[in-house]
């Protein structure tokens, strides 16, 4: 087995397991995520001096199992990435195939989108919507998908470009299907590889953007268990309790580590199948 492979079974379990995680968060979670017991606070981990058995990963700063709420973040994490991946990819897929199929002034009205779509400062953006409408997964989810579609965009209009004018594509067209059947049914199918692998990696994005929003205070709201919020959470503790913030942290890396891996093995495996 070469290295690329096992890079991609690593991060296939990686993500597998953490799936398996948030889906049986209700089953595996042994205390309640929300429940606080401020006589239990600041308990450490088990392996650390001062640990009970009945709180594995010690307690929070309320007392609120550290275990219950990292495994209900996962489900948070995984859903939120999820959920922008689906909005953004939705957005950028079709702005990238209508501009790639139809070109002229079409496509540099999307490519006028996708230039200026960078220029936006996500943090600014997120600031003022939180201040209109205030904090809350929708919003999170919304906010993140409205600006992550250029890549989307991109991969999308080269491809379609690079196949609109082939024999299958031509043969649909002569044989009088509509507009809207070649791109659902001649053009989506045959970009959705590349489409595929640019989703695994805007979803270790949005995960982390997600973590980074919710420690400043504008994404996930508390008592939501969102890892980016157990780390902002724990950083007022985290010269007498480090282990508040590298329980969240560690957990986090290996989620993107583990989607980057992935994602690079489809890259490479969906490659080589479209070259074949």
């Amino acid at each position: 087995m070469n290295p690329r492979s096992i890079s991609t079974s690593l991060g296939l379990l990686i993500v597998g397991g953490v799936l398996a995680i948030a889906l049986g968060a209700d089953l595996l979670a042994p205390h309640d995520p929300f429940a606080q017991d401020l006589s239990q606070r600041m308990i450490p981990p088990r392996w650390m001096d001062g640990g009970t058995p009945d709180h594995l990963f010690g307690t929070d700063q309320l007392g609120r199992d550290y275990l219950s709420r990292l495994i209900f973040g996962a489900r948070i994490s995984l859903l939120i990435g999820t959920l922008t991946v689906v909005t953004s990819g939705l957005i950028g897929t079709t702005l990238g195939v209508v501009g790639g199929y139809f070109g002229g002034r079409t496509d540099d009205a999307v490519m006028f989108a996708i230039t200026c779509r960078p220029a936006i400062p996500l943090i600014l953006v997120a600031l003022t919507v939180v201040a209109l409408i205030g904090s809350s997964l929708t919003v999170v989810v919304l906010t993140l998908g409205l600006l992550l579609w250029e890549r989307f965009a991109v991969v999308a209009r080269t491809t379609t470009m690079q196949i609109r004018n082939l024999d299958y594509v031509a043969a649909a067209r002569a044989a009088g299907a509509s507009t809207a059947h070649i791109l659902i049914r001649e053009i989506l199918p045959n970009i959705l590889t590349h489409l595929i692998v640019v989703a695994t990696l805007e979803m270790a994005l949005a995960i982390l953007l997600e973590a980074a929003l919710s420690f400043l205070g504008l994404g996930v709201p508390p008592p939501l268990p969102s890892w980016g919020l157990m780390i902002a959470e724990g950083k007022d503790y985290m010269f007498f309790s480090p282990w508040v913030i590298m329980v969240p942290g560690i957990a986090l890396f290996i989620l993107v580590f583990g989607i980057n891996l992935l994602g690079d093995g489809m890259r490479d495996l969906l490659g080589v199948s479209a070259r074949r």
